[in-house]
């Protein structure tokens, strides 16, 4: 790959809404990664905003009580991912207190990497999903109390 084909792609990405590009071609290995202030929404169908219902629902798990909590769904369909990549930890945990707009995972969907943003601040009581699952649009992601 030549200079000025590089230097167009870092262009072309800079200038888009991408968060995160990887390139490999043989000898050429590109990757980027932005990093952005205030990402609203990822979603490309537009901003989702949770349900009246969301705010109080019960959550129970086997040997806890009940307890209110927010539930964070996924706003789109893809591959949940806990860390940026395998060897970093998870973004969040059970019992880690979060702020909004803090990244909780990432959802890969049509290889394009989505960070989900919380829309609370408040404690994770539960994560729901697993790293490397497949997450479908609406689905149970975190329960937070906040």
């Amino acid at each position: 790959m030549e200079y000025q084909q590089i230097i167009d792609i870092i262009k072309a990405v800079s200038g888009s809404k991408l968060t995160y590009f990887e390139l490999d071609q043989g000898e050429t290995y590109l990757k980027m990664k932005k990093q952005r202030k205030k990402v609203l929404s990822q979603n490309p169908v537009g901003e989702i905003l949770p349900d009246k219902d969301d705010k109080a629902e019960l959550f129970q798990t086997e040997g806890m009580e009940e307890e209110k909590g927010t539930i964070i769904k996924s706003p789109l369909v893809g591959t949940f991912y806990a860390a940026a990549s395998p060897e970093d930890e998870a973004f969040v945990k059970e019992g880690d207190s979060i702020a909004k707009g803090q990244v909780l995972g990432i959802i890969e969907a049509m290889k394009l990497m989505n960070e989900i943003e919380s829309d609370y601040s408040g404690t994770i009581i539960k994560v729901l999903v697993k790293n490397g699952d497949m997450v479908e649009y609406g689905e149970p992601l975190f329960v937070v109390k906040e």
